[in-house]
């Protein structure tokens, strides 16, 4: 057996768990509403661990907005954007999507990974400079390595060590400093004024991605519209499989650089362009959220309320302002335990391990869950809590 297949044999993590009834990932889910999911065996549970932040992903108008484009161009393009797979539905979110966040172009792309790979890896070559946060998306950072230029690192959020790095780099080649608006473990904002105020000084371009805050901050317009900067942001990235309920992704620029990326982004020109069903639907999602905001103030008073219930219940909770709401379980064994026994209880949520994450439950919340949804979710970590071996306490 040759060193890798070798590799593959001795992986025995997965089956580990698997044997231990506590394996958290592939599960299947036959059916969802609002609020809850039901999975394949049968049981209903609360969903707490889905970012459809807006609740647009089973809306009707969207659903139908997705099976009248596939009906009327079929179920897949079977080109890239760049020579045959190119639709007038592309063209048209292109440019809702720039006029809603206030840039003068976007760039519609398969997958929100494939964005951030397109816009870093199109943008910075061999002799440029990448400067990456710590806890950056690991799709920011294959990104990067695709770009084949130089890549440092700097702490999380930590912008005087990021200033400190950038005061060191040789005036050669281009610079480019990437982030998260809304990091998607602990639910924590960058500091973006102070980055916005750090990459003008030094000259760096500044990549926010936004695919957790767009859609959900400020009205939807994200991150950068939050801190009211969205003019000092050159390059925001984002994806369309969280508060759009859809599958893609889109970089939102200058038009120039817009233009630059459609010649340059590998993962646009060498993948098939995304499907007339999840454009449609990322489409109609972007419309349903300009004209009704009241989804955003509502996603964000549920977390609000989840955060503050669960920290009286005695968990240690994050303090972001999101809707993701990170829960300490103290270690592996814990946080495996823990999401089984919520599930138990009709509550899922994420089973976050190293590497992605140090163990934890990642909750987060929707517009349309209901006082009755959060009450039962609540009522599961409630019995759960007295349950579990040892859970970090709230001070």
């Amino acid at each position: 057996m040759s060193l890798l297949l070798e590799r593959c044999a001795s992986y025995t993590r997965a089956r580990d768990a698997r044997s231990a009834g506590l394996y958290p990932y592939f599960l299947n889910f036959d059916g969802r509403d609002a609020g809850t999911a039901r999975m394949a065996d049968g049981r209903e549970v609360v969903m707490c661990g889905s970012n459809d932040y807006l609740g647009l992903s089973t809306d009707p108008r969207v659903v139908a907005a997705a099976a009248e484009a596939s009906a009327r161009y079929g179920a897949g393009c079977t080109g890239s954007r760049f020579l045959n797979g190119n639709l007038d539905l592309h063209d048209e979110l292109e440019r809702e999507l720039a006029e809603f966040f206030g840039k003068e172009a976007a760039l519609v792309l398969t997958t929100g990974y494939q964005a951030n790979l397109g816009a870093i890896s199109g943008l910075c070559g061999p002799g440029d400079l990448i400067l990456v946060d710590k806890e950056a998306h690991a799709s920011l950072i294959d990104g990067a390595r695709l770009s084949r230029a130089k890549i440092g690192w700097f702490a999380h959020n930590d912008v005087d060590d990021l200033a400190d790095k950038l005061a060191r780099v040789p005036r050669r080649g281009g610079v480019m400093v990437v982030v998260d608006g809304v990091y998607s473990m602990e639910g924590d904002l960058c500091p973006l004024p102070r980055l916005v105020e750090v990459c003008r000084e030094f000259g760096a371009t500044l990549l926010v991605d936004d695919a957790h805050g767009a859609g959900v901050l400020d009205k939807g317009r994200g991150t950068s519209a939050h801190f009211g900067l969205t003019d000092e942001v050159p390059i925001v990235t984002l994806t369309f499989s969280k508060a759009f309920g859809s599958i893609g992704g889109a970089v939102l620029g200058d038009a120039d650089v817009i233009d630059y990326l459609r010649h340059h982004a590998r993962a646009l020109m060498f993948s098939a362009s995304a499907s007339p069903a999840n454009t449609a639907a990322a489409l109609e999602s972007l419309r349903i959220l300009r004209e009704e905001p009241w989804r955003c103030t509502t996603v964000a008073d549920n977390a609000a309320y989840m955060r503050r219930e669960l920290s009286a219940l005695g968990y240690q909770v994050g303090t972001g302002s999101t809707p993701v709401v990170p829960v300490e379980t103290g270690d592996e064994l814990n946080t495996l335990n823990a999401w089984n026994l919520l599930i138990e209880e009709g509550v899922y949520v994420n089973a976050v391990l190293p590497p992605a994450a140090s163990p934890r439950l990642r909750t987060s919340y929707t517009a349309v869950q209901t006082e009755e949804h959060l009450g039962r979710a609540l009522a599961g970590f409630a019995a759960v809590r007295d349950r579990l071996i040892a859970v970090p306490t709230a001070a």
